[in-house]
């Protein structure tokens, strides 16, 4: 291992927060580099140079020491181009991966306009796992542990075991594999081999490369990663139990269930907590709660709904519109809501059938629902503070930030208990009171159970006492990065442990 036992990590991912965004993958890699260097570890970030960052904010230059490297592609080679910067308050080295070619274009997954997938994904994120490769052996600095996050980056454990194996830099360099969603696997034709520079031969029926004729990313890093691990236990039993949440791979998950665990997601608080964020009106804390309230009387206003005279819950969605999400159960359930004494606020954008639902519905009820179609993060941070509670009735979560955001701002989350919103929202119960609850939560996936917890917990808004002991628990709880951290850290240790035993 490297110098003084100080293990060295670079962490290899499609976004990364304040960079680039998609998703909750983007949070957890600009956060917990942060505190995993605080730990004591060195970390190196590797991500593509999009052309929506901004070099100037974000104090990007090109590379010292590798300003450019030819990459090979399929029969002929690409050239990137290398700048990189510093995580802001940290020693932590992050490399862009350029290229004109594949990077030069609105968009990181898809393309703005269809609103698709750009067709050519599978030769952009080829181009970037072999580019980063590239790079890290060229900086030829000590790595212990490559950490690879999601589809974007899962073939570099297949590329260290088949292709790459045999240069010395790479020699004991060990792998972890993280999913974040199974559900976006990377699934193209054959020819990805080809564009990578792996030999056809690996190729072959039930093969880590095969998956029922082409070639599975996500299965390649569940294959043949060292550890794999996913965004909260919950998930981590889930994906190996059917095809609902393994989607076809769940055989393979659970011959590989010795290495794989599950690591819930924490959250930054010097970016989300009441007492101090720049982004919300009003400040507060659990022994003040006032500022909340007049959070909510903002947050009404700019989305143009009337103050009611009387206590009325607000219960707001800071979303991707899909049916992951739960959207199919809030349709079936409009009506319903509608009749219910509360209001609702939207933020988000997805699915254009869900558009047309909550503007034809916010038409409807313009006293009742604000819609806000598109991303905002100054909003969702206005929609945690000012809100009584925070819908999620998600399909499948692998681990979820809403939750963990509300609960931090006393928005009482209302969820479905799977994947990490049942690791981090305990049900309030439906008798007792007092009984260590932090949320409402429902079992089974339809929206007659939804309307039940969210009855539920109307009932207990409408207490006040019982609701502001619940608010004041919530806010007490400690989702941090701390204790995730230290478990990744357990995961590099051993993967470093058994790398040295092998060399």
């Amino acid at each position: 291992m490297a110098h003084e036992n100080k293990l060295r990590i670079v962490m290899i991912s499609a976004e990364a927060v304040p960079y680039a965004k998609v998703g909750g993958l983007a949070d957890v890699v600009g956060a917990l580099p942060q505190v995993l260097e605080k730990q004591g570890a060195s970390l190196t970030v590797v991500v593509p140079g999009y052309k929506t960052i901004d070099h100037t904010r974000h104090g990007i230059h090109a590379c010292d020491t590798v300003p450019s490297l030819d990459v090979p592609m399929g029969s002929g080679s690409i050239r990137a181009e290398i700048y990189q910067t510093r995580m802001k308050g940290t020693s932590i080295d992050l490399f862009f991966i350029g290229c004109a070619k594949y990077f030069d274009r609105d968009g990181i997954y898809d393309d703005p306009v269809s609103r698709e997938g750009f067709p050519d994904n599978m030769e952009r994120f080829v181009f970037f796992m072999k580019a980063g490769l590239e790079l890290i052996e060229r900086l030829a600095r000590p790595v212990d542990v490559i950490h690879c996050h999601d589809s974007q980056t899962a073939l570099i454990p297949g590329l260290l075991r088949t292709e790459l194996q045999h240069r010395p830099f790479f020699a004991g360099v060990g792998t972890l594999f993280t999913i974040h969603n199974l559900a976006y696997q990377g699934v193209y034709p054959p020819e990805a081999l080809y564009w990578a520079g792996i030999d056809s031969g690996w190729f072959y029926p039930a093969s880590p490369f095969e998956f029922w004729g082409k070639v599975n990313f996500m299965k390649v890093g569940i294959e043949f990663a060292d550890r794999v691990n996913t965004v909260s236990e919950t998930y981590a039993r889930e994906i190996q139990t059917s095809p609902e949440y393994g989607y076809g791979l769940e055989g393979v998950l659970k011959r590989r269930s010795q290495v794989l665990s599950g690591i819930v997601n924490g959250i930054d608080y010097a970016q989300w907590n009441p007492e101090t964020d720049p982004l919300i009106p009003y400040h507060y804390s659990a022994g003040d709660l006032s500022g909340k309230a007049a959070c909510k009387s903002e947050l009404l206003k700019s989305f143009n709904l009337p103050r009611s005279r009387k206590r009325t819950p607000l219960i707001g969605v800071v979303s991707r519109l899909a049916d992951q999400k739960g959207f199919d159960l809030m349709a079936e359930a409009m009506e319903e809501l509608a009749g219910l004494d509360l209001q609702m606020v939207v933020l988000g954008t997805g699915q254009q059938r869900y558009h047309d639902l909550f503007l034809q519905f916010a038409s409807r009820h313009p006293d009742k629902i604000g819609i806000k179609l598109g991303f905002d993060n100054p909003l969702a941070h206005q929609i945690e503070a000012g809100c009584d509670m925070f819908l999620m009735p998600s399909k499948y979560e692998p681990c979820g930030l809403n939750q963990l955001y509300s609960l931090r701002y006393g928005t009482i989350p209302i969820v479905r208990a799977t994947g990490g919103l049942a690791d981090t929202v305990t049900d309030y119960g439906r008798r007792t009171e007092g009984n260590g609850g932090t949320g409402f939560s429902f079992e089974n996936y339809s929206s007659r159970e939804m309307m039940d917890a969210i009855r539920r917990a109307l009932a207990v808004y409408a207490s006040g006492s019982e609701w502001q002991v619940l608010v004041r628990r919530s806010m007490a709880q400690d989702w941090s990065w701390d204790q995730s951290a230290r478990k990744y850290m357990q995961l590099y240790q051993e993967i470093a442990r058994e790398k040295r035993a092998d060399r």
